[in-house]
């Protein structure tokens, strides 16, 4: 079985990993990683000390292909910075039709939860519209297959570990394009798991969850997905979240409660707090009663 509760990555490091063999001797056995989470890959080697000291059959191990969907998009960025302004000018305006459309910007479904999520935002949707047109000048092998083989290889030394239950392409995803237009992943991932280095695959969305969740359950392809879903994105992403448990697709929620404990010194708004305090009453303190929605949610695996 694997534990309710996940042991998030993004601070974990050589130095930094106790909590982490706390939690184990209390049932967590759900260790989530990236390359991107710490300076000089410092998660997932922080990790590898944690598998070491506990052993690699206690856990189930997810990593990611951090690099695959900035790539893209510097890809595309440098084919866009070559481009006359009158075409620069109707690509910027296709992207924000289209994410005017999927409301992927709106407030209470955005919810800013990192600084650069908005310009990632933006340059995903300026890729997806180039594509049509400019797709033929990427190296596709190399940009896309290639690269996911190349992480997922680095990946395991640094872990110290032969496989991965779980390897998470694209990491971050935008939009349901990037999820349904790049057979590459789904390539790469069938000759890592026929050599027994990945045995299943899923990906990762805090922006449009219920777009890129959506188009994950309808590639087939894909077993499991990690989404941003919490008590204020809930009714865009409800629906989404029930769809793939009914098709026993496996949804695991982040950032479920950082609308209620806002970030770089942000104040959380007074009334996501009275929403929550009628979602959950008692005397929790805040963050605890999101987690605790989330924790009781009926469509989270």
């Amino acid at each position: 079985l694997i534990s309710e509760i996940v042991m998030g990555g993004n601070t974990i490091a050589p130095e930094n990993h106790d909590h982490v063999l706390m939690a184990v001797d209390r049932g967590l056995n759900y260790l989530d990683t990236a390359p991107a989470y710490g300076k000089e890959n410092a998660s997932e080697k922080g990790y590898a000390m944690v598998i070491k000291a506990r052993g690699r059959e206690k856990f189930f191990l997810n990593t990611k292909v951090s690099a695959f969907d900035l790539n893209r998009n510097r890809v595309y960025g440098e084919i866009f910075a070559s481009l006359d302004e009158t075409e620069q000018k109707r690509l910027k305006t296709l992207a924000r039709q289209e994410i005017e459309r999927r409301q992927a910007d709106a407030p209470d479904y955005f919810n800013n939860y990192f600084d650069a999520q908005r310009g990632e935002l933006d340059e995903a949707a300026l890729a997806n519209v180039m594509a049509p047109k400019y797709g033929p000048k990427v190296d596709r092998k190399k940009q896309y297959h290639d690269l996911v083989i190349e992480s997922v290889e680095a990946s395991l030394k640094r872990l110290g570990t032969d496989y991965v239950d779980l390897l998470m392409c694209p990491h971050g995803a935008n939009t349901p394009y990037e999820v349904e237009n790049h057979h590459e992943i789904f390539e790469a991932f069938a000759k890592l798991k026929k050599a027994g280095k990945a045995r299943h695959l899923g990906l990762s969305s805090h922006t449009d969850p219920a777009g890129v969740l959506e188009a994950a359950v309808k590639t087939k392809q894909y077993s499991a997905a990690m989404i941003a879903f919490n008590f204020m994105n809930a009714p865009w992403t409800e629906k989404a979240v029930a769809a793939a448990h009914k098709a026993d697709f496996g949804v695991i929620a982040m950032k479920a409660a950082r609308p209620a404990n806002m970030s770089r010194g942000r104040v959380t708004p007074p009334e996501r707090l009275a929403k929550l305090d009628r979602l959950v009453p008692g005397d929790l303190k805040a963050p605890m009663k999101a987690y605790a929605w989330a924790l009781r949610h009926p469509g989270l695996t």
